[in-house]
């Protein structure tokens, strides 16, 4: 197969500064009911890319679990990867991609872990599996095999049978502040429709991309 032939033509929508909100996470809002409404499987999966205190770049899916005016909000291990590259530099970017709807949304931003209650508030909405699985991986870090993992989930299970589950002190939320939101449409022959919104002192300064 010739990679460089692949190509899909995107002839679904257009996106026009006369039929957007002023407010960047506003027009989120519209786009993303319109993305549930559409089913869309793995709809919160978002792409989160972050740098180390080297300046080496690192990307990797992870899934939305809330909204709002301040921001974006996700759940990790501060220990993980990104949680380290997020100590040394608080800025990351977003991004997810509804192919079935022929949308991107990028977001650029500053990174802050939410609080504590909030952070109990969903590790125990989560099912238990998930609960005893933030205390057997130490994410990112190096085991010897499968057999190490599940060890340490049964012996997890075994501590905490009957008992309420406690949220590690290594896990928890971070809220991605948005500076910049950009709001990408498929066109056909290649001349996407980008709209850009960028964090000025006095609001969201809107503007057109080229392609």
């Amino acid at each position: 197969m010739n990679i460089g032939s692949i190509r899909k033509e995107y002839r679904l929508q257009s996106l026009l500064e006369t039929a957007v909100n002023p407010d960047p996470l506003q027009q989120f809002g519209v786009w993303w009911q319109q993305a549930i409404e559409s089913e869309i499987d793995e709809v919160n999966a978002m792409t989160l890319a972050t740098v180390n205190a080297d300046g080496n770049p690192s990307a990797r899916i992870v899934l939305l679990k809330d909204y709002n005016l301040d921001g974006f909000v996700f759940f990790t291990n501060y220990e993980s990867r990104k949680g380290k590259d997020l100590q040394a530099n608080a800025r990351a970017a977003l991004v997810f991609f509804w192919k079935e709807l022929e949308r991107q949304v990028r977001i650029e931003g500053t990174v802050s872990r939410i609080s504590a209650a909030a952070n109990d508030a969903y590790f125990h909405s989560r099912p238990e599996q998930s609960q005893l699985g933030a205390w057997a991986s130490k994410q990112s870090s190096i085991i010897q095999s499968r057999n190490e993992l599940e060890e340490q989930y049964k012996n997890y299970e075994t501590q905490y049978a009957g008992t309420l589950i406690q949220r590690p002190e290594y896990w928890g939320g971070y809220n991605v502040k948005p500076e910049l939101i950009e709001f990408w449409q498929g066109r056909e022959g290649r001349l996407h429709d980008r709209i850009q919104y960028s964090k000025q002192e006095s609001g969201w300064l809107m503007e057109r991309l080229s392609p």
